[in-house]
C-alpha cells in the first residue's frame, strides 16, 4: 500500500512539474495564452476545498493561480517593456478605477479584520489588471472581444448541459433542485443566472453581428436558445428581472427616445412610489406567494416581503449592512469582512430560517450596501462613479460612430453590464472569478472601442487638415 502511494505521488509529480514548468516558460513569452487559457477554464473552475478537505485557505481552481502568475509575471514585464499606453492608462474609465482600488487599499489599513481585507485587495487587483487594463490592452484587435466572449461561452456549454442533466434527475420543473445542481461549479443558482444573463446580449448581438455568415448565425442562434433556457430553468429572480429590465433600456436607444422625457418618467415614478409608499407596502406584504414551480407564480415571488424566506433574509442582510455603515460610516470594517461581521447585528424579528449565528451563507446580497458596510460611503460611491462613468462613456461612444460592427459590440457590452448593475442590487459577486471575467472584461470592451473611435476621429481630422 506504501508503495502504491510512493509511485502514485512521483506519478502525479512527474505530470504536473513539467505542466508547472511549461506554463511558466508561456507565462515569460507569451503570456496573453495565459489570460485566455485563464478565461476558458473559468466556467469550469471549482473551489480548492472541494477537491482536498480540511484546508485552512480555499482558492478557485486552477483559475486564481493563473491570474496570480499572470499578475506577477505582468509587473515583471513592466519593466523591461512599454506599458500599455497612455490612452488605456489615463482613459476617464481608468481613473475612477484607480480611485476605488485606492480606496479599498486605503480601508483594508482600517481594516478590523486586515488579513482579510489585503487578501480582498489582492483578489480584487488581479481581477481588474487582468480582466480590465491588459484586456482593454488586448481588445485594440477587434478579433480579440470575440475571442474573449467565445471562450467563456463555449467553456461555458458543457456546464450547463451538466446542470440541466442533474436537473432532469430531480424533475426538471424543480425550483427547489434548480438551487443545487449547477454545483460544484457555481455556489447556488442566483450567481449561475447572473452570468447567463450577462452574456446572452453578447450573443443576441452576435446574431446581426455575423450577418452575412448564416452557418456562425445558426450556431449563435442554437446557444442563445441554449442560454434562454438554462436562464428559465435556473429560477434566479433577479437574472430574469435583469433581462426585462436590459429589453426596456435596448428600446428606448432603438426609438432614440430623449434623455429629458426618461428623466420625467423616472422623476415621476419616484414621486408616485414617495407618496403612495405606505400603500405599496401594505400591498406587498399582503403578497404570500412563495418561490414555485411555475414560472409566473415564481417572478410574483419576488415581491413577496411576508413569507418568502429568500426575499425575508435579503433584508435582513441588507438591515444589517446599514448597521454596519452607521457604525463606521468613513471607512467601514475593511474589505471582505462583512461575512464575518453582520451576524451579532441580526434582530430576532428579522431572522429567517435560512438565518445563521456564524455569519456564513452568503454575503450582504448587494454590491452597493456590501461595499457601504465595508468600505464606507466613498467606497460604496466609488463603485456607483465606475458604474455612471461606464455607461456615459459607452452611450458616447456608440453616438459617436456609424459602424455597425462596432455599434453591436458596444451595445451587447453595455447591455451585458447593465444586467450586473441591476443584478447587483441584489446580489453581489465580484469577488468571484464567474463574475469578475465579464464584469471588468465586458468593460474593458467600452474602453477599447471608444479608443478606437478616438483614433479613427484623429486621423479622419489629419486627412482633412493635410497634415
Amino acid at each position: 500500500m506504501n508503495a502504491y502511494l510512493v509511485l502514485k505521488k512521483d506519478t502525479l509529480l512527474g505530470v504536473v512539474i513539467p505542466v508547472i514548468f511549461m506554463v511558466i516558460l508561456t507565462a515569460f513569452y507569451s503570456y496573453d495564452k495565459l489570460i485566455w487559457l485563464a478565461i476558458f477554464c473559468t466556467p469550469f473552475s471549482i473551489p480548492l476545498s472541494e477537491i482536498v478537505s480540511g484546508l485552512p485557505f480555499n482558492i478557485n481552481m486552477p483559475t486564481e493561480p493563473l491570474l496570480l502568475g499572470i499578475l506577477i509575471v505582468f509587473l515583471i514585464s513592466l519593466i523591461y517593456k512599454e506599458g500599455l499606453g497612455k490612452e488605456i492608462t489615463r482613459h476617464p474609465i481608468s481613473k475612477v478605477i484607480y480611485f476605488y482600488l485606492g480606496w479599498i487599499f486605503i480601508t483594508s489599513i482600517t481594516s478590523s479584520l486586515p488579513l482579510v481585507s489585503f487578501k480582498f485587495f489582492i483578489a480584487r487587483t488581479w481581477f481588474i489588471v487582468i480582466f480590465f487594463f491588459i484586456l482593454a490592452y488586448l481588445f485594440q484587435q477587434q478579433k480579440n472581444i470575440e475571442r474573449f466572449v467565445w471562450l467563456y461561452v463555449i467553456a461555458f456549454i458543457p456546464v450547463i448541459a451538466y446542470t440541466i442533466f442533474r436537473h432532469l434527475g430531480y424533475g426538471l420543473w424543480d425550483d427547489q433542485a434548480a438551487h443545487f445542481v449547477m454545483s460544484p461549479f457555481f455556489n447556488d443558482h442566483t450567481s449561475y443566472g447572473a452570468i447567463l444573463a450577462m452574456y446572452i446580449p453578447f450573443l443576441m448581438g452576435f446574431s446581426y453581428y455575423y450577418k452575412d455568415n448564416l452557418k456562425m448565425r445558426f450556431w449563435v442562434w442554437g446557444v442563445t436558445a441554449l442560454f434562454f433556457v438554462a436562464e428559465i430553468l435556473s429560477y434566479a429572480r433577479a437574472g430574469w428581472l435583469s433581462l426585462f429590465l436590459v429589453a426596456g433600456i435596448w428600446m428606448i436607444i432603438r426609438l432614440k427616445i430623449k434623455f429629458k422625457t426618461i428623466l420625467i418618467t423616472f422623476v415621476s415614478l419616484l414621486i408616485i412610489v414617495f407618496t403612495f409608499q405606505q400603500q405599496i407596502l401594505q400591498k406587498l406584504e399582503q403578497n404570500s406567494q412563495d418561490s414555485s414551480a411555475n414560472l409566473m407564480d415564481h417572478l410574483s415571488s419576488m415581491t413577496n416581503i411576508s413569507t418568502d424566506a429568500s426575499n425575508l433574509e435579503r433584508i435582513n442582510r441588507w438591515n444589517c449592512a446599514i448597521k454596519l455603515f452607521s457604525e463606521r460610516p468613513i471607512t467601514g470594517w475593511g474589505p471582505g469582512t462583512y461575512a464575518m461581521k453582520y451576524a451579532p447585528y441580526q434582530v430576532a424579528s428579522q431572522r429567517t430560517i435560512i438565518s445563521t449565528n456564524s455569519g456564513d451563507g452568503g454575503n450582504a446580497h448587494s454590491e452597493y450596501l456590501g461595499a457601504m458596510a465595508e468600505t464606507g460611503i466613498i467606497g460604496s460611491l466609488s463603485f456607483i462613479a465606475i458604474i455612471i462613468v461606464v455607461l456615459t462613456i459607452g452611450i458616447r461612444a456608440y453616438s459617436a460612430t456609424d459602424d455597425k460592427r462596432l455599434k453591436t459590440l458596444l451595445m451587447s457590452a453595455f447591455l451585458g453590464l447593465i444586467t450586473y448593475y441591476a443584478h447587483s442590487v441584489l446580489n453581489n459577486f465580484l469577488d468571484t472569478d464567474k463574475a469578475s471575467v465579464p464584469f471588468w472584461g465586458f468593460t474593458a470592451v467600452i474602453v477599447a472601442i471608444d479608443i478606437y473611435i478616438k483614433r479613427q476621429k484623429n486621423t479622419r481630422f489629419e486627412e482633412q487638415s493635410g497634415l
